[in-house]
């Protein structure tokens, strides 16, 4: 019987850590947050680690707020800086670990993300991803002035005006991943001809017109990027129920969830699968990510006190959406390795305290999983695609063409 595959292995990184009192750690680096040497400093750490990929969380309103509404707290980290514009500084200083920064759909064009991920890909020799997010928050749309959304509690989310929101954002994120898709495939690969001596440096043939038009987006195209050189850049979404697991199984690539045991993660998994059959994908590959909080030490008894003392100093005790794990590197793989069983292909760990809990996972959870063959030794391709094993996939514009030409009198 073969050895199951190695697990996935992502970082998803925000500002000091994911616990709201991280930036007030010794280790925490408050005054390097908003330069580029601090980025760079956690993804060269995490590519050390022989990670897959980072994300950069990113959003349209201020950080450790309430998830709906801004508060006044001033003991938490306020401002951050563009995920985009962070992965693409951060790209030259690396070689193998993906970038997957975040893009708040909702308020953001697709042909500006299509020609920001598509120069990312190009920036850093495959490696882009792109992480699709809704908001329906009142304050984040008064930044544009061009919508509006009533008031919405975290409690008014299952009532049926809530699941209507919900639904209306995430099928307009869907048409955004569309049109993004498909502007990414509007040059060919051989679009560039660069022929000096005819003075031709393009093939106008191979570009194409998208002619997308639905409900949220007319999108006519092309893009003004050439295709990546990954064809598509990942697209990845966090998604916490059905109506969020179609969007997964319709349009990403990678899905994160939420899973607190294993029974509820073999149930998340199945719906995405059945989501997935559906949308008409059932040949394609999709990874399905749990994400875990973690606060790490070497001691049990430390990192429980390490969390504790985060708590004490930014008041109630943190909770998240995803489980929240304090224990050793160790331990943490006994559980990664169990819930693997269930049919998650890897996991976006959020460390509590980034500084230090980093460093707990490349230095201490990796070097444990490599010991039970569960991760690997080195990197074993050179784009992010290559390193989830997803093929490049063709451009659909050049095969309509082909099609169309072989019927052709």
């Amino acid at each position: 019987m073969s050895a199951p595959p190695s697990l996935h292995l992502a970082v998803a990184l925000d500002g000091a850590g994911w616990h709201p009192a991280a930036w007030r750690e010794p280790d925490a680096r408050p005054h390097d947050l908003f330069t580029a040497g601090y980025w760079a400093d956690l993804v060269t750490e995490a590519e050390r680690g022989l990670l897959d990929f980072v994300t950069f969380e990113d959003g349209l309103g201020l950080q450790s707020s309430h998830p709906t509404e801004t508060d006044e707290r001033t003991d938490q980290v306020r401002g951050r800086l563009d995920a985009v514009l962070v992965a693409a500084r951060v790209a030259p200083l690396t070689r193998h670990i993906g970038l997957v920064p975040t893009v708040v759909a909702t308020h953001t064009e697709p042909f500006h993300v299509s020609k920001a991920i598509a120069t990312l890909d190009h920036v850093s020799g495959g490696r882009a991803g792109l992480r699709v997010q809704v908001t329906a928050r009142r304050d984040e749309a008064a930044h544009f002035g061009r919508r509006t959304f009533p008031p919405l509690r975290i409690e008014d989310r299952d009532t049926p005006a809530g699941r209507d929101l919900i639904a209306e954002l995430l099928e307009e994120a869907a048409d955004h991943i569309e049109v993004v898709r498909r502007l990414w495939d509007s040059w060919e690969d051989d679009a560039e001809i660069r022929d000096v001596a005819t003075g031709r440096f393009i093939d106008r043939d191979k570009l194409h017109y998208i002619d997308f038009e639905g409900k949220h987006f007319s999108v006519k195209g092309p893009s003004i990027t050439p295709r990546p050189p990954q064809g598509q850049p990942l697209v990845s979404a966090l998604a916490h129920d059905s109506v969020a697991y179609r969007l997964v199984g319709r349009s990403a690539d990678i899905g994160y969830v939420t899973p607190h045991d294993t029974d509820q993660a073999r149930v998340i998994v199945a719906e995405i699968r059945a989501a997935q059959d559906a949308a008409g994908r059932a040949g394609e590959r999709l990874h399905v990510f749990g994400d875990l909080v973690v606060f790490l030490d070497d001691d049990p008894e430390a990192a429980e006190y390490h969390k504790a003392r985060l708590d004490d100093l930014a008041g109630p005790a943190y909770t998240s959406d995803a489980r929240v794990f304090t224990g050793t590197p160790g331990r943490l793989a006994d559980l990664l390795v169990e819930l693997r069983q269930a049919g998650l292909s890897g996991f976006r760990l959020r460390p509590g305290v980034i500084g230090h809990d980093l460093e707990q996972i490349t230095r201490g959870l990796v070097p444990e999983l490599q010991r039970r063959g569960a991760f690997r030794h080195a990197y074993e391709a050179d784009t992010l695609r290559g390193l989830l094993g997803l093929a490049r996939p063709a451009n659909r514009y050049a095969t309509a063409v082909r099609a169309a030409g072989a019927v052709l009198p």
